[in-house]
């Protein structure tokens, strides 16, 4: 009847039971009002995460939580969160009776610079942010969807781990990570900003990534903690110590660089991604510059000392040249005595490279090689060219060394040098010797434009050395060093030959360098078809 009236009574778990009275006619407005609220409620304990407490506490030890790095991170009101309703579906152990909407990872899309961008946020409020089988499918799913419209993907790490609870759930689903992180490589960019313990299985994904960042004092990346190392090798080591952010970013080079704290870090993060194109499928950025590009660089005349074996700074050559003296230097705290990062010649993005005589004289060692190495294939994965500047004396002597595999680690960046097809120009600031001139960018590599200062000096080895072996037994060899020098010192040895394309002055480097990556932005080069190379890893 028109009249009749009928109670409905609606719940759900963990909520208040909605008890209403309604005339038939309003069952269909009742009902969608109940769920409104429903849907707010989920909403409101979403953006709670673990609760208030849990939050307050995340503060007390100096850190952001999961929404909050987000926010930091996008731009404002950029970011469109995915999967806000999903839980965990774990019975075990009582799991069932504490569900939180979200799990314990925040993911979505967003804008850094109006730019595309896809995020992950571990929430250490929810279950201290451990990975289970909801939490690694939010994470793939934004990391297919990256790959398909070709945008980076960035992931903000804070978890205790796998979640015991689930078993062998948790390790698939960090394998399902690990295996997009290997097919996402070399086709979008991949950054990790560790601010938080990432311990176990989950560092590799990480270590996958193209740059792994850290927070001091907070973040803390190891295959095993403290207490198992004391239990297998009665080693006892503090967190900082086994996997700190000074352990990763001097000694072991797994994290490319280090923050005071999460927002000096994220808005790094932000200056950083700037440089980056968005897939391999887009060309090196270019931005309005505000810097001539046909500038001389007067002081480039004279930061060569006179004194060929006296040290100085390669950062003051590379900035000095590059646009606005802005150079991103990655993992400056590792392999000091070579250098890599990101700047821009007359607005273009462009791969940075050089030897470092302030350290170990610029040789070429096995941690150097790596490092180097590593940065030249991400700026020839991406289209972005390549600038060397060159001073070395050669490979690091001596039994470490050797025995640590200077040989094949060596071999790493000749060979990331050789397959590059992005633009590559060189310039000769001072020595070029041995092996180690081959190495690095030489024009017998494919380089495109190699040029040499008049400081410059091409040689199998310093004269000291050479004269020593040539004239072995020789009573005058002070007579025979200064015919050496007078020979081979200098840089027409390798200009005669075609080895360098010119010998220019200094200060027009930048003018030199600016006009020829013009040239070569429409370069077309391709590697034999193949599966892939065999790099000597």
């Amino acid at each position: 009847m028109a009249g009749s009236v009928r109670i409905f009574s609606f719940a759900y778990k963990n909520t208040p039971r909605y008890v209403t009275k309604y005339p038939i006619r309003w069952q269909t407005t009742a009902h969608s009002l109940i769920v409104r609220q429903r849907i707010q409620d989920k909403k409101k304990q979403a953006l709670l995460g673990g609760g208030e407490k849990r939050i307050e506490a995340q503060h007390r030890k100096g850190k952001l939580t999961a929404r909050e790095r987000i926010n930091l991170l996008c731009d404002p009101q950029s970011f469109v969160e995915y999967d806000m309703y999903m839980e965990h579906y774990c019975v075990d152990f009582g799991m069932e009776k504490t569900k939180f909407p979200g799990d314990s990872v925040i993911t979505g899309r967003g804008l850094i610079h109006g730019r595309p961008v896809f995020v992950f946020s571990q929430d250490f409020t929810v279950f201290g942010g451990s990975l289970s089988g909801v939490h690694a499918k939010k994470i793939c799913k934004i990391m297919d969807q990256a790959m398909l419209v070709g945008a980076p993907v960035i992931g903000l790490n804070d978890s205790g781990g796998a979640r015991i609870q689930e078993g062998v759930e948790s390790l698939a689903g960090y394998a399902d990570i690990f295996q997009r992180n290997v097919m996402s490589s070399g086709v979008i960019p991949q950054i990790s900003m560790v601010m938080g313990p990432c311990a176990g299985g989950a560092v590799y994904s990480p270590a996958l990534t193209d740059f792994t960042f850290m927070v001091k004092d907070t973040s803390y990346l190891f295959i095993t903690g403290p207490d198992v190392v004391k239990a297998v090798s009665n080693e006892d080591v503090t967190f900082e110590e086994l996997g700190g952010s000074k352990t990763h970013t001097v000694t072991s080079g797994v994290a490319h660089g280090a923050f005071d704290n999460d927002v000096e870090a994220l808005m790094t993060l932000r200056h950083m991604y700037g440089y980056l194109p968005l897939s391999n499928q887009d060309e090196s950025p270019i931005i309005k510059c505000e810097d001539p590009w046909d500038r001389d660089v007067p002081s480039l005349q004279t930061v060569i000392p006179l004194e060929t074996t006296a040290a100085y700074d390669m950062l003051d050559v590379i900035k000095e040249t590059v646009d606005n003296r802005d150079f991103f230097q990655i993992m400056p705290d590792h392999a000091k005595n070579i250098v890599v990062g990101f700047a821009r010649m007359n607005g273009r993005t462009v791969g940075v490279v050089g030897n470092q005589p302030k350290e170990a004289a610029g040789c070429l060692d096995i941690n150097s090689s790596t490092k180097g190495a590593r940065f030249v294939r991400f700026c020839d994965a991406f289209n972005i060219p390549l600038i060397t500047f060159v001073d070395v004396p050669g490979f690091l002597p001596g039994t470490a060394q050797e025995h640590g595999g200077i040989i094949r680690h060596g071999a790493k960046l000749l060979y990331a040098y050789a397959e590059a097809t992005v633009p590559k120009l060189t310039i000769i600031t001072r020595k070029g010797y041995g092996g180690a001139y081959d190495v690095m960018s030489s024009k017998h590599l494919r380089g495109d434009i190699n040029y040499a200062w008049p400081t410059a000096e091409v040689a199998v080895m310093g004269a000291k050395g050479a004269v020593s072996i040539i004239f072995r037994g020789d009573s005058n060899l002070e007579t025979s060093e200064e015919e050496y020098i007078d020979k081979f010192a200098n840089p027409f040895p390798a200009a005669v030959r075609g080895y360098v394309d010119d010998i220019i002055e200094p200060r027009t480097t930048r003018r030199k360098l600016c006009e020829d990556l013009e040239l070569l932005a429409g370069k077309k080069q391709t590697n034999p078809k193949k599966k892939h190379g065999n790099i000597p890893l």
